[in-house]
């Protein structure tokens, strides 16, 4: 497993000077590529960067799931004020100065020049060492072309001008700068935005090579979060779907389906696979490792060697556990409450009745019969609890299914979900403080990538994985392409597969859930607030409903160009401090500004227009 062992053995080569005397050492920040790298052992040493980078605040450290796409696709809104570039996330109303989309370009970009210099240091070792192992540096090379392929593809996706289209529509529109190679000079940093068609076409090339370099080979469990054959088939495959290809996007998915081993977990496994259990499952194609083993401080913003992430921060629930001391007394109602992190975060109303949660939200607070005064108010001794009519019906939602199961999956509900507040100990979550004696909010918090069994503010460190790519998705991508391609009874069945697993049916049987057909009404059809686009819909709502916060929604919204109706179902984005209307413009919010320090620093970029 690409571990901290890795990360340290980079940063001391990287670091250490060669014992010369002080006049002779070099820069201690670089090493010679005339003896560097000498073995295998040292190209590992490389291509762990190629991983590492994966851990930048601009990517999945921080900033580009809770703050850039999770308000960019209202999985969230916010009890805190925001900055401008969060609030302009929230309102899909980016400007070219936004900190966000430039943090995640300037992250990307360094994950390729990671990548471009494990493949460059592989050539220069073969060519020193020719005895070294060709097979061992054929599988650093898979990984490389792997991870380079996910890099330009997310690159493209953010940044390009235009999806490509079926035919090759918008191929010749503006993609991103692509660099194959390490730049060796000011000049050569210079490089003019590239077509979309070639821009995908290095991510297809790249994605081959690596399936071609990888064939075959299984790693230990020690190496789990390595890349795989199927890791590059899978994100070809989405490649093609993103760029219409239907036909080779069936061929490359199915063989995924079919060929790799993996399959979908059972719901019990799947439900606790998103908080730090599970990792490396049945159905895990590419997993970034997330190790808690905090030494102070927050994470990645620590100085300590620590490879933890720390999104939970912005998406912890709050709970009414901790508050027992005389000075800060529990008195069991909404409004006292403690974090399990910042709490910026919770789920926008509008996802709890896109699920199916139709009882409405609106409860009353009683007098908790059961309350021992003598006791003292506590968490655990509340004065005053949920109206025991509502939560009896809440109840009955979920054991009778009503609403779609992923909503547990994903979110946590006040007053009947619970959670450790100081890792050992259970209370009841509780609504966002900026809802409190609200009765017209659900106030559900994210359950998904969240902290549930420790707090955020004595481990200062996630411990759950991130899912680059799982099979669910290739399900979903294969259905996709089999109903552009002709085939809607294959799609539906596939899409079936996934519905089934989330209500912990054998997915391979027909069931009373399944969809009768691609127009068939989902639980985004709720009555409470129905939606005009995901509610017949069932390619789009299972995309959202399986992936929800995993950072694919923005790609879908943007392909399929269903960005205004997004911002109509959703309405407003809430902060702390004011509603925010949830606008979408059509002719510039599908794509991210080049952000303002390349548009200085490259004297061939273009902006995106509108910006």
């Amino acid at each position: 497993m690409l571990k901290k062992t890795y990360i340290v053995a980079l940063a001391l080569i990287l670091i250490a000077g060669c014992k010369k005397d002080p006049i002779n050492v070099g820069p201690p920040n670089q090493y010679s590529s005339s003896t560097f790298p000498a073995t295998v052992s040292d190209l590992q040493s490389v291509l762990v960067s190629c991983y590492a980078n994966l851990r930048d605040q601009g990517i999945f450290g921080f900033h580009f799931l809770p703050k850039a796409l999770s308000n960019s696709m209202h999985t969230i809104n916010s009890e805190y004020g925001g900055d401008p570039g969060w609030n302009e996330m929230a309102a899909n109303s980016l400007t070219a100065g936004n900190e966000y989309p430039s943090e995640t370009w300037q992250a990307l970009y360094t994950g390729i020049k990671n990548c471009n210099v494990t493949i460059y240091a592989a050539n220069v070792l073969v060519k020193t060492n020719p005895a070294v192992d060709k097979q061992a540096i054929n599988l650093i090379l898979g990984q490389a072309y792997c991870l380079r392929g996910w890099y330009y593809m997310e690159l493209e996706c953010l940044f390009g001008a235009a999806y490509m289209q079926a035919g090759g529509a918008n191929g010749d529109k503006m993609g991103v700068p692509l660099y194959t190679e390490i730049p060796q000079n000011l000049a050569a940093t210079q490089v003019a935005r590239s077509s979309v068609k070639d821009t995908w076409a290095l991510v297809i090339s790249d994605l081959k090579q690596a399936a071609t370099l990888l064939k075959g080979q299984v790693w230990g469990s020690a190496d789990a979060a390595r890349a795989t054959e199927w890791s590059a088939k899978g994100l070809l495959g989405k490649a093609y779907v993103y760029t219409e290809d239907w036909t080779d996007a069936k061929t490359t998915l199915i063989d995924v389906i079919q060929n790799s081993g993996k399959s979908l977990m059972p719901y019990n496994t799947y439900h606790d696979a998103f908080n730090g259990n599970n990792k490396f499952n049945s159905e895990s194609l590419l997993e970034l490792y997330i190790d808690q083993d905090s030494k102070g401080g927050y994470g990645i913003y620590s100085g300590a060697a620590n490879s933890s992430t720390i999104n939970g921060l912005i998406w912890a629930p709050r709970t009414f556990g901790g508050y027992n001391s005389p000075t800060s007394p529990f008195n069991g109602t909404e409004g006292n409450t403690q974090a399990l992190g910042y709490p910026n975060s919770f789920v926008h109303d509008q996802n709890v009745v896109r699920f199916g949660y139709s009882i409405g939200s609106a409860y009353d607070l009683v007098n908790n019969p059961n309350y021992k005064p003598a006791t003292g108010p506590a968490f655990y001794n509340p004065q005053v609890i949920m109206d025991p009519v509502y939560k009896a019906k809440a109840l009955e939602v979920r054991a009778k299914q009503t609403a779609d199961p992923r909503l547990y999956v994903n979110t946590l509900q006040p007053w009947i979900d619970s959670v450790k507040f100081d890792g050992t100990t259970w209370a009841l979550v509780s609504k966002p403080d900026v809802y409190a004696f609200q009765q017209n909010h659900y106030g559900f918090s994210m359950r998904k990538y969240a902290p549930i069994d420790y707090n955020e503010n004595t481990i200062n460190s996630d411990k759950w994985d991130y899912y680059l790519l799982r099979l669910a998705d290739v399900y979903l991508l294969y259905a996709e392409a089999s109903i552009k391609a002709g085939d809607n009874a294959g799609g539906l069945e596939y899409l079936n597969k996934v519905k089934r697993r989330a209500y912990g049916l054998p997915v391979n049987t027909a069931s009373a859930i399944d969809y009768k057909s691609l127009t068939d009404k989902t639980s985004a059809a709720n009555p409470v607030s129905p939606d005009p686009v995901l509610g017949n819909n069932p390619l789009y709502y299972e995309r959202w409903a399986e992936l929800f916060n995993e950072g694919t929604w923005w790609f879908d919204v943007c392909r399929w160009k269903i960005g205004t109706s997004e911002a109509a179902y959703f309405g407003s984005a809430i902060n702390a401090t004011q509603p925010l209307s949830a606008t979408f413009s059509e002719s510039k919010s599908y794509v991210w500004p080049i952000p303002l320090s390349e548009v200085n620093t490259n004297s061939k970029i273009k902006q995106n227009p509108g910006y």
